[in-house]
């Protein structure tokens, strides 16, 4: 085992007993590792997740994966920039933060590379970042660099690289932002192609990830890289397998088959490599329905695991697996069928094998999330063959998210949530449902409460859900935000929410989800996109300020509306409001006054001249601002000089129209061409940072690099509001 990665699970054994419960169950920052801990950040992140443990066995049993402690620096710390940098941004110098106008209708791209002809990591996949410290952000003049992977799904050859590397990430950092770190050529003599999401070893110098080649058959890659000052996307250097792996001199690669129990070769396009970092053991599905596990696997020297029990066969019907996740705290491999729908559970040792009732009757493609602390698994499906939703009423089947615990019994089916219409008449099949996230409230929470947000109604036009979850019970989906006009049926990204742990004590952190959406999108002019909502809760007893904004259920539990502060003399307060549901609604919340905003699901219109504006009314004012008419009225013959400031007014009109400022648009995008992959979050930091280190990263679906937009991009885009 290398040295970093011992230290590293060193720790999370020494903090399993008192120090753990002192930390853990009252969420306070950790003490122990003053110098931060590497954070990869990859796929599984999204779908190993850790809510707060609420007693000293869930702590003890939680404390062993080392994924549970990379979310809670991730969502706890906050980067400290270099040395080296730190006088030149006390000084106001060129590394000093940007700060860039909350109202801005759109995110904002750092930058983008050209990784390729109609290249793209894939609608379900997600480029994998690496960093060497969760205290400090570090360019590429650093000993140990910041870099972020993607695969760009095509084959590899002299002139194309099929992963490829970029460090000296930030706008804060000097010379040339991005830098190829390297890129890799990984298809030896088969014209293999990565169609998987890559998975980075716990130091960081390994990256592993499955690849199929021309002739369709799977292999497991791992790769040790090496840092390059030649290597480009059209120039990456070509690998041919090692047999010395991982003695090997770097850059070098293993390979490994992917082989049926009689020795047929096997395909691997929807399976992305989890690694169990603490047992040093991968997982990985294949086409034929055959789970395989290897170890060791980044520490030692990697094998398959060929015995009785292994590879074993999970789908009888030999059907494709998707992403397989391994949950330490149950001992079991969760892994949906992509075409049967079914989630079967796998005993990691003996390979016996449980299988759920079916979920999905459509293409299962988003995976499940596990979450260790509770012992419950969610799957995403795009069509549960219910009959049980449309116009009228039983006319077409909905699209749904499932809760099963972790032992869940033979034929189970668990409870749904709905997430909108699956199938409409004869339309054809719906578009697959992707993976959802949580919010801060769920993570944090000890019993399982809070939000789970996914891009539902598969077979219409995608709409972004909130799924209440109170006491690890979900309810209905609520629609938030429509994402998409017209009949054309476009597919989401997964989503991925961010919460700012920069907020000083007390007060509130911003919270956003982040989710793509393949075109016809509703804030980026109809093309693909990267949209961002808000979705920051209300908290008791809490300092929040003017212009911040929250999201909040009112009156009727299946609508949600935005609420934003116009006076802060103190904290909010003990219990929440009964807020209002007609916009310019004001509820005086003790020492904080709160405006609505209104219904983030109902589209706002651009201020229009000599039209009547009844009370409630709502514009999109030339800022980016929602303007609600507090005083009915007639609109004059052109447009006013608009007040910036939430709750302030502007008068204008023959009758004295009175527009009331109710903060910025909570819907805001960046043109993304056909949609995105999934969305990772780079470090959240506060302020007074290296610059441009609060990042989301994630490849197009469409074509928009290139000197003739003819290439998939990989993007680098600021975080909205924490940027």
């Amino acid at each position: 085992m290398n040295g970093t990665a011992a230290r590293f699970l060193r720790l999370g054994v020494s903090l399993a007993g008192l120090v753990t419960l002192g930390w853990v169950l009252t969420g306070q920052a950790a003490r122990p590792a003053e110098h931060g801990i590497p954070l990869p950040t990859d796929w599984s992140h999204h779908h190993l997740v850790f809510s707060r443990p609420g007693s000293a066995e869930q702590a003890a049993r939680v404390s062993e994966d080392p994924r549970y402690w990379q979310q809670m620096y991730r969502r706890e710390q906050r980067l400290a920039l270099p040395a080296h940098l730190a006088d030149i941004e006390g000084a106001g110098g060129r590394f000093s933060r940007v700060v860039r106008a909350k109202n801005s209708k759109q995110l904002h791209r750092d930058w983008f590379q050209d990784i390729g002809p109609n290249a793209s990591a894939g609608a379900g996949n997600y480029p994998a970042k690496y960093s060497f410290s969760s205290k400090t952000a570090n360019c590429g003049t650093a000993t140990t660099p910041d870099y972020v992977v993607y695969s760009t799904g095509l084959a590899g050859s002299a002139t194309q690289a099929s992963i490829v590397a970029y460090d000296n990430l930030y706008s804060g950092c000097g010379g040339t932002v991005p830098s190829v770190y390297w890129a890799y050529n990984t298809s030896g003599t088969s014209s293999g192609a990565v169609l998987t999401s890559p998975v980075p070893s716990l130091d960081g110098s390994q990256i592993a990830f499955a690849q199929t080649d021309g002739a369709g058959a799977g292999t497991v890659v791992l790769l040790k890289w090496k840092a390059s000052t030649t290597d480009t996307v059209r120039s990456p250097t070509s690998l041919i397998a090692s047999g010395s792996y991982p003695a090997c001199t770097a850059p070098c690669m293993a390979t490994f088959a992917l082989e049926t129990r009689s020795h047929a070769f096997t395909n691997d396009t929807a399976s992305s490599v989890f690694v169990d970092y603490s047992g040093d053991t991968a997982w990985v599905g294949d086409n034929f329905g055959f789970l395989h596990k290897f170890h060791p696997f980044f520490n030692g020297t990697p094998a398959e695991v060929s015995n009785a029990q292994w590879p074993a066969q999970v789908s009888p019907g030999l059907q494709p697996l998707g992403n397989a996740v391994f949950d330490i705290g149950s001992g079991n491999v969760f892994v949906v069928g992509i075409k049967d729908g079914t989630l079967y559970r796998v005993n990691s040792t003996t390979a016996a094998v449980t299988t759920s009732g079916q979920l999905d009757h459509a293409i299962s493609l988003g995976g499940p999330i596990v979450n260790s602390t509770n012992g419950v698994v969610y799957v995403f499906a795009a069509d549960d063959g219910s009959l049980a939703c449309g116009t009228p009423l039983g006319t077409a089947d909905c699209a749904g998210v499932y809760q099963l615990p972790t032992n869940f019994a033979a034929g189970s089916t668990g409870t749904e949530a709905v997430v909108g219409t699956a199938t409409v008449g004869g339309l054809p099949q719906p578009q697959p449902l992707y993976d959802g996230f949580f919010d801060n409230n769920y993570i944090r929470s000890t019993n399982a409460t809070g939000n789970l947000y996914v891009c539902g109604n598969t077979g219409l036009n995608a709409t972004l859900y909130q799924v209440p979850i109170q006491n690890g019970v979900m309810s209905a989906g609520v629609a938030l935000s429509a994402l998409a006009t017209g009949a054309s049926r476009l597919a989401c990204s997964p989503v991925t929410d961010v919460s700012d742990p920069g907020a000083t004590a007390g007060s509130a952190a911003t919270e956003h989800v982040f989710v793509g959406v393949q075109g016809n999108s509703t804030t980026c002019g109809g093309s693909g996109c990267v949209q961002s909502l808000i979705d920051t809760p209300w908290q008791a007893s809490t300092t929040f300020a003017v212009g911040q904004e929250i999201l909040v259920e009112g009156p009727d539990p299946a609508v949600r509306d935005i609420d934003v502060v116009i006076a802060a003399t103190g904290t909010s307060g003990t219990t929440q409001p009964i807020w209002g549901s007609t916009p310019g609604t004001i509820r005086v919340d003790n020492g904080v006054t709160w405006l609505s905003q209104g219904n983030p699901n109902i589209p706002l219109t651009s201020w229009a001249a000599s039209h009547a504006y009844p009370p409630g009314g709502r514009i999109l004012d030339g800022n980016g601002n929602v303007e609600v008419a507090t005083t009915a009225g007639t609109s004059g013959s052109g447009a006013p000089t608009w007040a910036t400031t939430p709750g302030l007014t502007t008068a204008e009109g023959p009758d004295t129209l009175v527009w009331t400022n109710a903060g910025a648009a909570p819907m805001i995008g960046l043109p993304a061409g056909g949609g995105s992959s999934g969305i990772i979050i780079d470090n959240t930091v506060g302020s007074g940072v290296l610059a441009g280190t609060s990042q989301i990263y994630f490849t197009t679906q469409g074509n928009e690099c290139g000197t003739l937009g003819g290439d998939g991009c990989a993007v680098q885009a600021s975080q909205s509001g924490l940027n």
